[in-house]
């Protein structure tokens, strides 16, 4: 599989159309234009603490990614003809069979599967380079993503420490 071309048209459940792609140094402007966009909590929720822009060194890791120890997906839509990040989950390989993931939505586009469809799609190209196991950090408030986890269909463990949640999926075939 070359996540690199990584290309899925998917429906979420409000009927909208999206595309689920591969993340692309020349999306930078969409990227950056994303995150203006993102509400305070959404941004604490991700990043476990307050963030007013995307610093250069994680613009750099954006440029960098290689598509074998990280893997950046985009969800986009169409919008008055021009194509608009919407979400964005990546994972990055920890050990030779373990990624950690981080998915991160747009407040007016959650709860509409957008989370979910993310992590089958990262999980998808996961298994298919040999990874066996996503990792997660969550905050014990965040019930959404740890509802996603829970309802992956993959085995889950979950343990608390420190104030936060550690998740660990087995990618299972399917």
């Amino acid at each position: 599989m070359d996540a690199q071309r990584y290309y899925e048209k998917e429906q979420l459940r409000s009927g909208q159309e999206v595309v689920i792609r591969a993340a692309h140094p020349d999306d930078m402007e969409r990227l950056v234009e994303a995150f203006g966009k993102l509400e305070a909590n959404s941004i604490y929720m991700r990043f476990f603490g307050p963030k007013k822009e995307i610093t250069a060194a994680e613009l750099q890791r954006f440029r960098d990614t290689d598509f074998e120890t990280c893997v950046r997906l985009l969800c986009t839509i169409i919008r008055d003809g021009r194509e608009i990040a919407i979400a964005s989950g990546l994972y990055v390989r920890v050990a030779q069979d373990a990624a950690e993931v981080a998915m991160i939505v747009e407040e007016d586009y959650q709860r509409q599967g957008i989370s979910s469809c993310l992590l089958s799609h990262l999980g998808k190209i996961a298994r298919a380079k040999g990874i066996r196991k996503f990792t997660a950090e969550v905050l014990p408030h965040n019930s959404a993503m740890l509802g996603v986890f829970r309802r992956c269909g993959w085995p889950m463990k979950a343990r608390t420490s420190e104030g936060t949640v550690h998740i660990t999926l087995v990618l299972e075939p399917g």
